[in-house]
């Protein structure tokens, strides 16, 4: 419990964690959440379940938790989108008033657009890939955790896009 964090707090000047709120959580944890004081996590891709009241829906999120597009274990944007059946495109659309034409980045816009104070698209996203580049299937043994950034950098095209939206909805680090 909150005893652990007291702890923490005691030896170390700044505490930077994440809390991983994700799955099943019950009341207890989302107390021992608030208490610590730790950001929590939200997912875009969990938030277009048709439920309007999904904590993941960026509408929902609030100035202590980070909005990830996808993580190590989710799919990649375009990968989950070219599975999506049609019900749940047809949310997506709605919810974000786009035409789907440009999903990776309509999605990766929405994050950076959310009021949580950090944003995280993982590379596979920022370059579109689909799920080839899936870093990770939960319950699999083979295959994961091989996936690698072909070259050194981002595309000049890539990281002006990204350099575009950052600068937009501030959040832009200063040099």
């Amino acid at each position: 419990g909150d005893a652990l964090f007291s702890v923490m707090r005691e030896h170390f000047k700044e505490f930077p964690i994440v809390v991983e709120d994700l799955g099943d959580i019950d009341e207890p944890v989302r107390e021992l959440v608030r208490a610590v004081g730790a950001p929590g996590m939200r997912v875009l891709l969990f938030a277009f379940n048709g439920d309007a009241n999904s904590e993941h829906l960026p509408i929902h999120y609030d100035a202590n938790v980070i909005c990830y597009t996808g993580t190590h274990d989710t799919n990649t944007l375009l990968g989950w989108w070219s599975e999506a059946d049609e019900p749940t495109r047809n949310h997506v659309c709605r919810f974000l008033g786009i035409g789907g034409d440009d999903i990776v980045w309509d999605l990766i816009r929405a994050a950076m657009a959310s009021v949580a104070p950090w944003a995280v698209i993982p590379v596979q996203d920022l370059l579109a890939l689909g799920s080839e580049a899936r870093m990770n299937v939960p319950g699999t043994l083979k295959g994961n955790w091989s996936w690698r950034l072909p070259g050194c950098e981002l595309p000049a095209s890539v990281a002006h896009r990204l350099r575009d939206l950052s600068d937009l909805y501030g959040r832009s680090v200063s040099r």
